[in-house]
């Protein structure tokens, strides 16, 4: 409603990468496209869905690294000067999903280490 637009995609990655982090325990020194990829490291990231498909898995980890380092990176690192606010909604949208994502595997966490206690 304001208008800045550029300041409201940053803040919505943000959140993606502030979720990840606490999700995957990684530690704050790892940051933006890096902690993405060890996060959902299709081999043996925290976040990783080992029941998926390796290529998914590998695909997950592409989604997640693209969408920081084109969407959030710029915006921390220079004046991107988004004016479009169709546009900004719809990385907003693509933010929401990924935040999605990374509770769906969460909560599956929670659950298996729930499991792993009960055997």
């Amino acid at each position: 409603m304001r208008g800045e637009f550029d300041g409201a995609v940053f803040h919505a990655m943000k959140a993606v990468e502030v979720s990840v982090r606490q999700a995957s325990g990684l530690p704050d020194s790892l940051i933006g496209v890096a902690l993405m990829r060890k996060a959902f490291d299709p081999g043996n990231g925290t976040l990783a869905d080992q029941t998926a498909e390796k290529g998914e898995r590998e695909a997950c980890s592409a989604l997640f690294a693209g969408a920081i380092g084109m969407y959030k990176n710029p915006q921390s690192h220079r004046d991107v000067n988004l004016d479009n606010p169709a546009e900004a909604a719809e990385i907003i949208m693509m933010a929401n999903n990924l935040l999605r994502v990374v509770d769906a595997r969460r909560a599956q966490y929670v659950i298996d280490d729930h499991d792993l206690d009960v055997v």
